[in-house]
């Protein structure tokens, strides 16, 4: 028995579209970074993109779990000393929530070349429920939502 080995011609890539619409925001970025790095298939390669291309709307309705809202915050530095700067979730939620679902895929996938590449080529992120990927003929991708713990 061989081992098989999977090859660009091989690999078929298709599209999903996400409803982030009350989901965790932790739980959608990672089942969006299986599937555009391609680790649902049986034929994942970790040198290849096998991975499907994944839409995901309404990301301004995604679901902070916890005290995230007040205490999570971006950090980035311009490498001066002194410069670093902190910007908290919910003013990057505000301006561009976009961002958030895209920054938590990246800090799911390896930091390689590849990486950057899928993430660049297979994911889009709309704030809104529209989005112009219509010929793509995006199939539905469920991502379950959490039922919350606390009694209302």
């Amino acid at each position: 028995m061989q081992t098989y080995s999977v090859t660009p011609q091989d690999i078929e890539h298709h599209w999903y579209v996400v409803d982030a619409t009350n989901v965790a925001l932790g739980r959608l970025a990672s089942r969006v970074a299986q599937v555009i790095r391609g680790k649902h298939k049986p034929t994942f390669s970790p040198h290849l993109d096998t991975g499907d291309g994944v839409i995901v709307v309404n990301a301004a309705k995604v679901r902070l779990t916890g005290r995230k809202a007040e205490q999570k915050g971006y950090f980035s530095h311009s490498g001066y000393m002194g410069h670093d700067k902190i910007t908290p979730i919910r003013s990057v939620m505000a301006r561009r929530p976009e961002r958030v679902i895209e920054k938590a895929v990246f800090g799911m996938l390896p930091k390689t070349a590849l990486s950057r590449q899928v993430l660049r080529r297979k994911l889009r992120v709309y704030a809104g429920a529209e989005h112009p990927h219509a010929a793509q003929q995006p199939a539905p991708l469920a991502v379950g939502a959490v039922k919350s713990k606390r009694k209302a």
